[in-house]
Formats: C-alpha cells, sequence, structure tokens
C-alpha cells in the first residue's frame, strides 16, 4: 500500500513524487527521512511550518503497511510525468512512497535536533571474554610504546640526578645543612609554583609544551652540574658561608627549576598522556600502562642510583659530574624525538584540543592567563589550583593518598637509614633493605594489574591500602615489644616494612588510575601538581616533627605517628566506598558494588 496525503484546496505549485513499491507482509513499517533533503520535507510535515495559505486545508494521511520510504525530495522536474491518471479524477497533490533501499540503509524518525544520527546500526551483544579483551586493548599501543621508551630515557636521567647531587654535595661538606636547604627550597618551590605550571600545562598544547619543559628541565639540570663542579675546585669554606655563595644561589634556583619541570612532566604523562594512548573505556589496559610506567620509574631509581654509585667508587666526583652532564645532553635530544614518535604514532592524538579549550569564546578567553601583573596572576591560579582540587569528585582517593606521605619513618628514607645505622646494624644489611623495598615495588605494578581485572579499580585500591596498615600495625607492635635488640627481631620487623611496601605501591598504581578516570581532562594538570604540592606539604610536615624530635630514642613516636597516617588513609578511603556521592556513582558506575 501507499500513503496519500488529501487535502481540500488548490493544488500547490510544487508537488513530491516518489514510486511505490509493494510491502510483504513481514516488513516493518517505519518511516525515514534523509537529513540533506530534511529541510524543505521537514517543513511540510510539520504543522508549525506550515505556509499560511494552507492554514485552510484538512489533511488526512494514512498509513498502511508502509515498508521503507528511501528519501523525500522535491522534483518538480518530474511533477507531471506519470500523474496524468491521478489528474483526471481529483485535484488534489498526491505523494507516491519508494522503498528500494531497504537492504542498505537504515531508518530513523528525526525530531528536532537529533537528524544527525541518521543511520541506525546493529551492535552485536559481546561475550564477558570479548569484552575483557576489548578492555585490555590499549587504543594506541604503538604510541605507547614510544611513551615507555621517552619515559626510559628521561626518568633514568631524573633518577640519576636525584641521587647524584645529594651524593656531591655531601662530599663538599659533612654537615647535612647545605642539602636540608637545598632540599627545603626545592620543596617550597613545588608547593608554591606546581598550581601554575599545572595551569600552564592546562592551557598549552601537549607536545609543544612537553618539549618545551623538557629542554628548560635538561638547561636546568647542566647548570647544577657546572655550579657543583665549580664548588669542588674552589678552596673549602666554613659551612655556614657557603649557604651566602652565588654559586650556591644559582644551584638553589636551578634546582627549584628543574624539580619544578620534572614533576609538570611527570604529571602530563602519568595523568593525561597515558589516559589518551591506553583508552578512558578501556580500564584494564590502562590499568597496565600505570603498571608499566611505575615499573619503569623504580627500575630507573634503582638502576640511576647504582649507576652513579659505580661512578663514584671508581673515580672523582668532578669527573662523575661530568659523565652526568654527558647523558643529559645525550638523553635530552632522545626524548624529544621520542616525544613527536608518540603523536604521529598515535595518530595525532595528543594533538587534540582539551575540553577547556573547546568551548565557546567567553570561556576559553577566561582560561588565558594575564600577563599584565604576574605577581597576581601567580596567586590567582595557586588559589584557583587548590580551589579545583577541594572540589575534585575523586577527593577523598587523593587525600587518602596525600596521608601516606606522612608515613616517612616506616618506608625507606633517610630517617629509617639513620635509625638502622645508630642500631648498629651492618651497612650491606642496610642496602639491601632499600633494595628490596624497591623491588617490592616493582612486583606491586604486576599484583596490581591482577587486582583490579579480579576486584576493580575501587576495590583493588582499599585491599593495598588495608593490606598496607595491617603489616605496618603489626612492625609497630614488634618495635613496642621491646626485643628489638636481638637480630631476628629485627629482621623481622624489617620483613614488615617490605611487605607493606607491596600495599603502598599498589595503591599507588591504582590510586593513579582511580585519578585518572574521575579528573577532567582540562583541568589534569592542575588538580595533579597541587596534589603533589599538597603531598609535599605533608612530607615536610612530618620531617619537621623529626626535626624537632631527633632524638633516636623517639623513633617509636615517629613510628606510631606514621601509623596512624595510614589507617587514616584507610579509613577514609574505605568510608568513601560505602557512602559514595552520585557524581561519583556516575563515574565508576561499572565498578561492582558502587553503582
Amino acid at each position: 500500500m501507499g500513503v496519500v496525503i488529501m487535502a481540500h484546496g488548490q493544488p500547490s505549485a510544487a508537488l513530491h513524487r516518489l514510486h511505490t513499491h509493494p510491502a510483504s507482509p513481514s516488513s516493518s513499517s517505519y518511516l525515514r527521512l534523509r537529513p540533506p533533503h530534511f529541510s524543505s520535507a521537514g517543513r511540510w510535515l510539520n504543522p508549525h511550518f506550515a505556509p499560511a495559505r494552507l492554514d485552510a486545508f484538512s489533511l488526512k494521511c494514512s498509513l498502511t503497511s508502509i515498508d521503507v520510504l528511501d528519501s523525500v525530495a522535491t522534483a518538480t522536474e518530474e511533477v507531471f510525468e506519470d500523474t496524468a491518471s491521478l489528474e483526471s479524477n481529483c485535484s488534489i497533490p498526491v505523494v507516491h512512497l519508494k522503498s528500494d533501499t531497504l537492504e542498505t540503509e537504515g531508518i530513523n524518525l528525526l525530531v528536532g535536533g537529533t537528524y544527525v544520527d541518521t543511520i541506525l546500526t546493529t551492535l552485536p551483544v559481546l561475550s564477558e571474554e570479548e569484552q575483557n579483551a576489548i578492555a585490555a586493548t590499549p587504543a594506541h599501543p604503538a604510541g605507547l610504546y614510544a611513551l615507555y621508551a621517552s619515559c626510559l630515557a628521561g626518568n633514568l636521567v631524573e633518577q640519576l640526578w636525584n641521587f647524584a647531587w645529594p651524593a656531591a654535595i655531601s662530599l663538599i661538606h659533612p654537615s647535612l645543612l647545605p642539602v636540608a636547604v637545598l632540599g627545603f627550597f626545592a620543596k617550597v618551590a613545588v608547593i608554591v609554583g606546581g598550581p601554575l605550571v599545572g595551569k600552564l600545562m592546562d592551557y598549552f598544547p601537549r607536545v609543544p609544551a612537553y618539549n618545551c619543559l623538557t629542554i628548560v628541565q635538561g638547561a636546568a639540570q647542566l647548570l647544577s652540574v657546572g655550579m657543583i663542579i665549580h664548588a669542588h675546585t674552589i678552596h673549602p669554606t666554613p659551612v655556614s658561608s657557603v649557604l651566602v655563595q652565588p654559586w650556591f644561589v644559582v644551584l638553589v634556583i636551578a634546582l627549584a627549576v628543574e624539580r619544578l619541570c620534572g614533576l609538570a612532566l611527570g604529571v602530563a604523562m602519568e595523568r593525561d598522556w597515558v589516559v589518551l594512548l591506553a583508552g578512558t573505556s578501556r580500564p584494564i589496559a590502562l590499568a597496565q600502562a600505570n603498571a608499566i610506567l611505575s615499573r619503569i620509574d623504580l627500575l630507573c631509581e634503582i638502576a640511576g642510583a647504582s649507576l652513579f654509585g659505580v661512578f663514584l667508587s671508581q673515580h672523582e666526583p668532578v669527573t662523575c659530574l661530568k659523565l652526568a652532564a654527558g647523558l643529559m645532553i645525550w638523553s635530552l635530544p632522545v626524548v624529544v624525538v621520542l616525544t613527536w614518535l608518540t603523536n604521529m604514532l598515535s595518530a595525532g592524538v595528543l594533538d587534540r584540543a582539551k575540553c577547556s579549550q573547546c568551548c565557546c569564546g567567553s570561556s576559553s578567553a577566561d582560561s588565558i592567563p594575564d600577563t599584565s601583573n604576574i605577581f597576581a596572576t601567580s596567586v590567582e591560579v595557586i588559589k584557583n589550583g587548590w580551589f579545583e582540587y577541594i572540589q575534585q569528585p575523586v577527593l577523598p582517593a587523593s587525600l587518602a593518598y596525600v596521608l601516606l606521605y606522612f608515613n616517612v619513618v616506616l618506608a625507606p628514607g633517610s630517617l629509617m637509614t639513620a635509625f638502622l645505622t645508630q642500631h648498629g646494624l651492618n651497612p650491606t644489611l642496610i642496602g639491601g633493605f632499600s633494595g628490596l623495598c624497591a623491588f617490592m615495588g616493582v612486583a606491586a605494578t604486576f599484583v596490581s594489574a591482577k587486582m583490579v581485572k579480579r576486584l576493580g579499580i575501587l576495590k583493588a585500591g582499599a585491599a593495598g591500602l588495608i593490606f598496607q596498615a595491617s603489616l605496618l600495625t603489626l612492625a609497630v607492635a614488634v618495635y613496642w615489644s621491646g626485643s628489638l635488640s636481638q637480630k631476628v627481631p629485627v629482621l623481622f620487623f624489617l620483613c614488615l616494612i617490605v611487605l607493606s611496601r607491596l600495599g603502598h605501591m599498589s595503591y599507588d598504581v591504582v590510586g593513579a588510575q582511580i585519578l585518572q578516570t574521575g579528573i577532567p581532562a582540562s583541568k589534569v594538570n592542575l588538580i595533579g601538581t597541587t596534589e603533589v604540592a599538597v603531598a609535599s606539604l605533608a612530607e615536610s610536615a612530618m620531617l619537621g616533627v623529626a626535626i624537632i624530635a631527633n632524638d633516636v630514642s623517639n623513633f617509636g613516636v615517629l613510628a606510631v605517628l606514621s601509623l596512624l597516617s595510614v589507617v587514616g588513609a584507610t579509613c577514609l578511603y574505605c568510608s568513601w566506598l560505602k557512602s559514595p556521592t552520585d557524581t561519583q556513582r556516575s563515574l565508576f558506575s561499572s565498578e561492582p558494588g558502587f553503582s
């Protein structure tokens, strides 16, 4: 059957004609209007757009066993063709329907602004195995491999330098004061300048901004090497006068700039780039990519410290610093080329505009930094960074991550090394303890990926925190038992701390993926750098407490404070899982027990 639209009145000058084809009894009854011809035909079918001279028309539409309307189009050149028989019997416009493309195209009834999606496709229902296979496949695997290579080249030099400069400064003066001052100002630079650098990274394009910061970081490292070599060539001076030497002031500034650049580069790679390359809708692939990046960082930490340590045991400090400078110069063009290659192998996904760059003109204009007053702009950006950090939808997970930075005692570090040294342990045992903690972090990257696959992102994070808090509770109980004067309890105490690093690093990997999922792409660098600034503030506060309680006998009090921070992080995170907000439910709707 066909469709006949009957109107009482004079026929219109423009008649719409289409051929009719018989419809099979089993065929569906649905209508399709193609968008290229919708502008005119849609107005005829919508009474709101009907011309005024048609107001008196009485329309009657009869649809019976309609199969398909292929297209609606004006055909004034064919208006009188094949209509002579109809004109002899009636004086009304006749619309013929044609349905000869049922086999090739789907149909859609267009309403309002939905005319863009006009082709309906039938999506097959995937099995659970097929869905897991897709979730484990990165969106841009070749780009990810290039990113891993770039991360390896950049992190090796950065970790080597993080070990080299304190060792080289310590050889100038036996006092810890110069190293402490340099480290303090580096953390202050991160706390104050982190949000500003993150805002700039969110505003500028990804690849040019990354390469620019890589060059600035390399220049700051080379300048620091030059200042330390100069300090080794001049006559020794009292430690109090070192702090006012010109080379020391330049070194403070260079190290602060180098830390800021390293912070921004790490946040951009771990919170933004890896999400684009692995795919936001592929959680298993993203978890595996995060694990590989953490693995690379830990291996570079071990290799960088070992490499410079071997050099320093066989050569003079100045020679070792020159070798480090040569490695910096070699790695700089390699990182830049690998960054460009990452973008090319991922089909330019890193060139994709961020949300803040896709909005209307007014919003994009607001995001442009005002350079007329740099100080006021910097203060405003820092305030905005802290505000955005507090307003992020996954704040409890981030605060749990920050609380873990209060644990500066029950972890490998300077305070634990000092305690074990004062306790009379063999230096080989102390070094083995630090190495086992680092390798436990590497093992955690493998475990975390399996935990995410089995438990989901959120429950995997809770499991890591509970595991760490439980083992550290046992470790503190062993310490307060008073049996550390014997060798076996000391080894058991250290083994508990080593095993706890498995839970710590698991949450570090999983927590990064939670933040990648919950933070908008337009604010990922701003919020990420602010989070690192908050973590640095927490670490500095705990170090301040350790400076006040600097006697070895107070180690137990510091251990209890560190344990309380880990337990607090665990309770905060688990309470968030039990009572999430609507926004958090929507972000993690696929997580079991969270939707």
